[in-house]
C-alpha cells in the first residue's frame, strides 16, 4: 500500500503545476497519451518479460496483476512520466526563453 501512497503523493505534489501555473498537461489528454504511450508500452513489455523469465519479481504489493505485471507497476509507468511532463511544462511556462522542440513550437 505504501507504493500506491507514494504514487498518489507524486500526483498531489505536481498537481499545483496544472492548477496554479496552468501548464495545461491534463487539458491536452491526447498529447499526454502520445507522450506516455511509448514509454508505457516499452517498460511494461520489459517488466513482463523479466517477470516471466524469473529475472524480476515484486513483493509486498497488493497482488493485483494485469497479466503477470503488478497494478502498482503499471500505475508507476503512467504516474511518473505524467509528473515528469508536468514538471517539464512548468519549467517551460516559467522560463519562456527555454525552448524544447515539439509540435507546439511555431515554425521560424
Amino acid at each position: 500500500m505504501l507504493y500506491l501512497l507514494v504514487l498518489a503523493a507524486c500526483i498531489l505534489v505536481t498537481l499545483p503545476l496544472e492548477l496554479v501555473l496552468g501548464v495545461r498537461v491534463y487539458r491536452r489528454p491526447r498529447r499526454l497519451l502520445l507522450t506516455i504511450a511509448p514509454v508505457f508500452a516499452v517498460f511494461v513489455a520489459w517488466d513482463a518479460l523479466a517477470i516471466h523469465a524469473g529475472q524480476w519479481s515484486y513483493h509486498r504489493l497488493t497482488r493485483l496483476l494485469v497479466g503477470n505485471v503488478p497494478i502498482e507497476e503499471l500505475l508507476f509507468f503512467v504516474v511518473i512520466p505524467t509528473c515528469a511532463v508536468l514538471s517539464l511544462e512548468a519549467v517551460r511556462r516559467t522560463k519562456p526563453t527555454w525552448q524544447v522542440d515539439d509540435v507546439d513550437r511555431e515554425p521560424s
